[in-house]
């Protein structure tokens, strides 16, 4: 599916600085490089260098401005040296998009504590170290903060005891957000994708394929996987101004998954790590 490029005005973001964490693939990827063609700065923030440079340096081949930095969002120094270096480069943050994520099928009984810990740690500490330390930079009125989150969060299921937890609580993170910051001209938003098409972490979530993937579209009302321009279509307009009065809200775009429940996915995650028969 194509990207309806007439949706927007042209230049919507002109002269705002967008910083995005996990942005060197995926999701995350495809919303800087929209956020580029409506003409913001991007200051891409990833653990893995080359991918991050790598993506800026595309943004850059399209005609965009954009720049890479390393850094884990586990690691607030590290973070917050990153976005200093960023503000540096771009100016003050207009927008910031905590999207570094983390996840791996596993049944709570033969998952680790370190396994579990994991997944905390880059999805719910990533992303409040991703706004903490973006506060100070913020240009403040009128700036916008937006969580990358998971229907997960709302969604009990198998196997994803982990993320679950860890989208629940970025879900609450972005409302107590909204609350505390809001009266300081900044909105905080998050975005709730069902299975996306063409994603690392929809390889690793159907990884027997077309089979898992046909299990998995069977509680999907519109019977498809969303696609990537649809997400960061989504971003795009609730870092827009018309959005302007949304604060503290939890947008799920998965098609309705959310209202026929997840049973299809999870008994579709449970088989996958079944011993494969003889």
């Amino acid at each position: 599916m194509n990207a309806v490029k007439d949706v927007f005005r042209p230049g919507l973001l002109q002269g705002r600085h967008a910083l995005i964490t996990g942005a060197g693939s995926g999701i995350n990827k495809r919303i800087a490089e929209r956020f580029a063609e409506h003409g913001a700065s991007i200051s891409i923030i990833g653990r893995n260098p080359e991918k991050c440079f790598t993506a800026a340096l595309d943004i850059e081949g399209r005609g965009g401005q954009a720049a890479g930095f390393a850094a884990d969002v586990r690691h607030y120094d590290a973070l917050e040296a990153a976005f200093k270096h960023a503000r540096e480069r771009f100016g003050p943050v207009d927008i910031c998009i905590a999207g570094a994520a983390g996840n791996f099928v596993a049944e709570a009984a033969a998952m680790s504590s370190n396994g579990f810990r994991t997944v905390i740690d880059i999805d719910l500490v990533g992303c409040f170290n991703t706004f903490r330390a973006a506060l100070p930079m913020l240009r403040e009125e009128g700036a916008d903060l937006l969580a990358i989150s998971a229907v997960q969060s709302s969604l009990p299921m198998s196997a994803q005891a982990h993320v679950c937890a860890a989208k629940a609580g970025i879900d609450m993170l972005v409302r107590s957000l909204s609350i505390e910051w809001g009266p300081r001209g900044i909105r905080c938003n998050a975005i709730a994708p069902g299975p996306v098409a063409g994603t690392e972490g929809m390889d690793r979530l159907a990884p027997d394929g077309e089979r898992s993937w046909k299990r998995l579209l069977e509680g999907i009302p519109m019977g498809r996987a969303g696609e990537r321009d649809e997400i960061a279509d989504l971003a795009l307009f609730l870092c827009s101004g018309a959005a302007r009065y949304i604060n503290g809200t939890v947008v799920a775009i998965d098609g309705g998954q959310v209202n026929l429940g997840s049973l299809p996915f999870g008994s579709m995650l449970m088989e996958s790590l079944k011993p494969a028969k003889a």
